[in-house]
């Protein structure tokens, strides 16, 4: 722990956690953001689901911690709603496990502090042809359809609407450009491109904006470390 302590930042989940920080990442654009304002810790673990996010809340969240995040952000359900395949191991998760598997994720990081605040992330969509062109048919790989996408985004928002949790829709958000498909996905039509991050950062920054969370973790209203007048600081 390098001090003082700023608020602490978790961001949650798997590669769209994991990889934040590449490409124009959207963990790395809040990074900037809150430069001298809050730290910002990245837990994202490539091809997890929900049931593995489970197995571990206590290693990566543990209630007797000394310090507890301010901010959890939460993503899983694009490896959860991937179509089953027999043949091949898969990290699909039925839709009312992966349901219950988010409310016991919800409920653990609520019980960190009073203080700890959540905003869940719900499944985006994805370009199907790439995602097709991306597999390798000779590996009964596991395959993604919009359609699977979007039952699992509104399963997640309807668990946070029961729940009193702030989540992002980004099924709907990044859906909203004409040209989304081409412009929001790598070369594998599941990860996001730089555009689709400033989509997510943007986002994410609104929310935190327009919460009546005290105390504010938007970052215009954040008072930056050291942040008192010195004979060192540029006028």
């Amino acid at each position: 722990m390098v001090g003082p302590g700023r608020p602490l930042f978790v961001l949650f989940g798997s590669s769209i956690v994991q990889f934040s920080y590449g490409n124009g990442g959207w963990g790395a654009i809040l990074a900037d953001y809150y430069a001298r304002k809050a730290d910002i810790l990245v837990r994202g673990y490539a091809g997890w689901n929900s049931r593995r996010a489970v197995q571990v809340l206590d290693k990566i969240f543990p209630k007797n911690a000394a310090i507890q995040p301010s901010l959890v952000i939460v993503y899983f359900g694009g490896n959860d709603s991937c179509i089953p395949h027999t043949s091949s191991k898969c990290p699909h998760v039925p839709l009312q496990e992966y349901i219950a598997n988010m409310e016991k994720i919800a409920v653990h990081l609520m019980g960190l502090s009073e203080k700890t605040r959540i905003i869940f992330l719900s499944c985006p969509p994805i370009n199907e042809e790439l995602h097709r062109l991306a597999q390798d048919p000779k590996l009964c790989v596991a395959v993604r359809t919009i359609e699977s996408c979007k039952k699992y985004s509104e399963a997640c928002k309807q668990l946070c609407q029961r729940m009193g949790l702030k989540v992002i829709d980004l099924f709907t958000v990044i859906q909203e450009h004409d040209d989304w498909s081409t412009r929001c996905f790598t070369e594998d039509g599941v990860h996001f491109s730089a555009e689709s991050s400033k989509i997510v950062a943007r986002e994410i920054l609104k929310a935190l904006r327009d919460a009546d969370w005290k105390p504010t973790l938007y970052c215009n209203a954040m008072l930056p470390e050291f942040g008192e007048d010195s004979d060192s600081d540029p006028e």
